[in-house]
């Protein structure tokens, strides 16, 4: 199963969360789907060759109006923050483009300091109303590390989420537990939304298997009726494939 299958070829609103390979994620899942956007509700570092066409504006909406079909994938943002970064959009604008749009709308929603696993503060993520599709991203590099900021953003989030102590050695559990919980992995997901969480840089044997068990605590310790988690995908960067892990 391909990553574009696991993540039931995304069309319509997708919102990209959490840390270990979300922009990546976001900038691959472009490229490989029909007049797709790129564009974000939080800050976003330029990416400008991530998409074949890059335009700064705040009327998001009436730019789509005029856009030709030749230049996809489109990335959108409203203003430059200094050299290294755009702004993102209030989440009713992007609810505005993807009303707006034919075609995939991908948004970055939250930010992670390129750690590679985080839990939410309370004003994040910045979800719009009509998101079809959350994927809360985390690395499988991130298991057996200490619960610290050198490896978790938010590390105190977390351990107030999982009753664990700062310092304590990061299982497949914690991190399960973190993209079950609904101020976690599902904070701010509108009902009805599916969320489909993806482990990345599953790149080897050890990994693998530390993938497999963050996916069944997730099953373990999944209670919010209100969310559909068809699967847990997973990912290896270097081919970008995923493969579903089973509900039994």
């Amino acid at each position: 199963m391909n990553l574009l299958s696991a993540l039931d070829s995304p069309g319509g609103l997708v919102c990209v969360v959490g840390g270990g390979g979300k922009t990546t994620t976001m900038y691959a899942l472009a490229s490989r789907v029909d007049n797709a956007i790129v564009t974000a509700t939080v800050r976003i570092p330029r990416f400008d060759r991530s998409v074949s066409e890059l335009i700064v504006t705040e009327t998001p909406t009436a730019v789509l109006d005029e856009h030709s079909k030749q230049a996809f994938p489109l990335g959108l943002v409203p203003e430059t923050e200094g050299k290294h970064r755009y702004r993102g959009y209030e989440p009713e604008t992007v609810d505005a483009i993807a009303e707006r749009h034919d075609g995939p709308v991908f948004v970055k929603s939250d930010g992670a300091r390129m750690r590679d696993f985080k839990a939410p503060a309370a004003h994040e993520p910045r979800i719009p109303d009509s998101t079809d599709l959350v994927v809360p991203v985390v690395s499988s590099h991130v298991v057996g590390k200490p619960l610290t900021g050198h490896w978790v953003h938010r590390p105190d989030r977390v351990s107030e989420l999982t009753e664990t102590e700062m310092g304590d050695e990061i299982t497949p559990d914690t991190v399960g537990r973190v993209l079950a919980h609904p101020d976690g992995g599902f904070r701010n997901v509108p009902e009805g939304t599916t969320v489909i969480p993806l482990i990345t840089k599953v790149d080897g044997e050890e990994h693998e298997q530390a993938a497999n068990a963050i996916a069944t605590a997730v099953y373990d310790h999944l209670d919010d009726s209100s969310v559909e988690v068809p699967r847990v995908a997973f990912a290896r960067f270097d081919a970008f494939d995923a493969v579903e892990h089973p509900t039994e």
